[in-house]
């Protein structure tokens, strides 16, 4: 069976980075499915002899992939174009894709090379095949359904879907990030966010035993399901015993600096990592005004010690729209088991950091040592 991969962004890079994001995007695909390729002007053709519902499940969990369809193939004859067409029309009938007695339709064509015939002139014909055979009605305009023909050359192939895929770039196309991973719902979107763009990624748990309790499973869980996503690239998650510098801060500390300081601790904790693991920036999943840590003057004061970039890709978006890719990515349901929440959040957390003060007590407190002495407790937690 052949499919038909469509890329976006891809298309304006320059032809030998199209090249490499090609490459790259095929040997994604290849790291779950035995397949091979065609490459042909822009037109990336899979072909396998794996279950078509297997192909389908690989390609919809492929970033870099716009839209795809199962195509069929034969010789631009005019003879062997009606004789594919006619014989898939029971097919499409039979499985309720199209139903000519209820249903308008309409036959759109595109074609690489020269041929004696115009995309037009090819349109009309292929839609005369249809109409002979199920007296359909056309409509050019809003069809309630479509028939594809592309016509390359010397070969024809014709298909009656697009299927939409994940777009953005493909996974591994954009180096390493040091993904923060709690239990909660945002952060396990927010990594998935950061594959879409291309990006590798390795998770960091900070474990804040005692003051939490449960959140390891379901990082480990969460994990998983990232995987999924994450064709051709390794994602390895991490976990640093974090309570023992969170219990520092609250007794060293004014009690309504702690959930600053804990971010703040966070950061440094995943840059750490970072540099261990050759990523180039943090990820977290900050969306302004969510959370105490979250304010614009705690954002700003959170991550002042912090010298490696930091990317909060959920900044903008709203609780609701969090939830609904989380559903959709299969985290939502791991992200919702009780755990019991973080004992240490003070009653009336700092809101409005002072980054001056911030200075002073991290430095009061001996931020720095702590956090190096506690960097020896990273380790991996899913092998």
């Amino acid at each position: 069976m052949k499919y038909f991969i469509r890329y976006g962004e891809i298309g304006v890079k320059s032809p030998k980075i199209r090249r490499k994001f090609e490459n790259k995007l095929m040997s994604n695909i290849q790291s779950e499915l035995d397949c091979d390729f065609e490459n042909d002007q822009g037109r990336i053709t899979l072909i396998s002899n794996e279950q078509d519902e297997k192909v389908r499940d690989v390609l919809s969990r492929t970033f870099g992939i716009v839209s795809y369809s199962p195509v069929y193939e034969t010789e631009t004859d005019r003879e062997k174009i009606a004789e594919l067409i006619n014989e898939h029309i029971p097919y499409l009938i039979e499985s309720g894709k199209f139903n000519p007695k209820t249903d308008s339709f309409a036959a759109r064509c595109r074609r690489v090379g020269i041929h004696d015939f115009s995309s037009q002139e090819m349109a009309a014909y292929a839609g005369s095949v249809v109409i002979n055979s199920t007296n359909a009605k056309v409509n050019l305009s809003n069809p309630d359904f479509t028939l594809f023909i592309e016509v390359r050359n010397e070969k024809t192939y014709i298909y009656f879907e697009k299927i939409k895929g994940l777009g953005g770039l493909p996974v591994g196309s954009q180096g390493r990030v040091i993904c923060l991973i709690s239990g909660g719902i945002d952060s396990p979107v927010a990594a998935f966010q950061m594959l879409k763009r291309g990006c590798s990624i390795t998770l960091l748990h900070c474990d804040n035993y005692p003051f939490t309790e449960g959140s390891v499973e379901k990082v480990i869980q969460n994990a998983d399901n990232l995987r999924r996503y994450s064709l051709g690239e390794e994602v390895k998650v991490y976990s640093i015993k974090f309570g023992r510098y969170l219990e520092h801060a609250q007794n060293e500390a004014p009690p309504r600096m702690t959930c600053v300081l804990c971010k703040s601790g966070m950061y440094q904790s995943a840059a750490i990592l970072a540099k261990k693991e050759g990523a180039n920036a943090i990820v977290d999943g900050s969306s302004i005004g969510q959370v105490a840590s979250q304010t614009l003057n705690n954002i700003e004061a959170t991550r002042y010690h912090c010298r490696m970039p930091i990317f909060s890709p959920l900044i903008c978006f709203d609780k609701i729209e969090i939830e609904q890719i989380a559903k959709e990515i299969g985290t939502y349901e791991v992200s919702i088991i009780p755990d019991g929440g973080c004992s240490a959040v003070p009653r009336y957390p700092e809101t409005h950091a002072d980054l001056e003060l911030v200075k002073k007590i991290v430095e009061d407190i001996k931020q720095k040592d702590i956090l190096e002495e506690i960097s020896e407790t990273i380790e991996r937690i899913d092998e």
